[in-house]
């Protein structure tokens, strides 16, 4: 913890906390435990692409969220559900969190890492994460965790007025993308900051860059 705070990753003990209670080697694949702290992505099942990203990039996408207790979160790619356990850790017990994973097997991958450790209350939904889950709109945040061409129309529809978004946009290219923040104002208005340059896999789904 003590490098992700002096490289500026983590800003704030909420989030430091969160980390520390939730065991990241309960959403690694059977095998690749011991690699669980080291900074880089590791595989999970799936068609071959999906990963549980490096421990660093849930505070750097987690940090400018704010999320706070009581939020309504929605997570567009859950992947090995890691990162919806740190964010029911954020926003706690009267806050919701929403994870949606397209790819059966990387669901069902999550739904047993959740379950088994406690998160089962996190509501996993598989589908196509860029049409959102309006039944539990609006959201006070919403990550994506896969390379978008662009925040996809439902899911900007889906914000509550001074929400706020993050995705890495752009191709998923060995040059990466751009991490952006988006946050819709009083008025409705949407307000774009780029953050940091990241790499992921590309988002799949109606809004994302295949359909499947």
């Amino acid at each position: 913890m003590a490098r992700y705070r002096a490289a500026g990753y983590v800003t704030s003990e909420r989030v430091a906390e969160a980390m520390l209670r939730v065991p990241r080697e309960e959403f690694m694949t059977p095998g690749l435990r011991e690699y669980s702290y080291l900074d880089s992505p590791s595989p999970i099942p799936g068609d071959g692409r999906q990963t549980i990203s490096a421990p660093y990039m849930y505070p750097v996408t987690y940090e400018p969220l704010r999320l706070k207790e009581g939020d309504r979160f929605l997570e567009v790619g859950a992947g090995s559900g890691y990162g919806a356990a740190l964010a029911r850790e954020l926003v706690g017990d009267k806050g919701l969190v929403v994870a949606i994973e397209i790819n059966e097997a990387t669901h069902d991958f999550a739904s047993e890492n959740l379950k088994r450790t406690g998160y089962g209350d996190v509501k996993l939904i598989l589908g196509d994460g860029t049409l959102g889950y309006p039944e539990g709109a609006p959201y006070d945040a919403i990550s994506i965790t896969a390379a978008s061409p662009d925040f996809p129309p439902p899911l900007i529809e889906q914000l509550r007025p001074l929400g706020r978004m993050i995705a890495p946009i752009g191709e998923a290219t060995l040059y990466g993308q751009d991490l952006v923040l988006l946050e819709r104002g009083r008025g409705g208005e949407l307000i774009r900051r780029t953050l940091m340059q990241v790499a992921y896999v590309p988002l799949i789904g109606e809004h994302g860059w295949t359909r499947r």
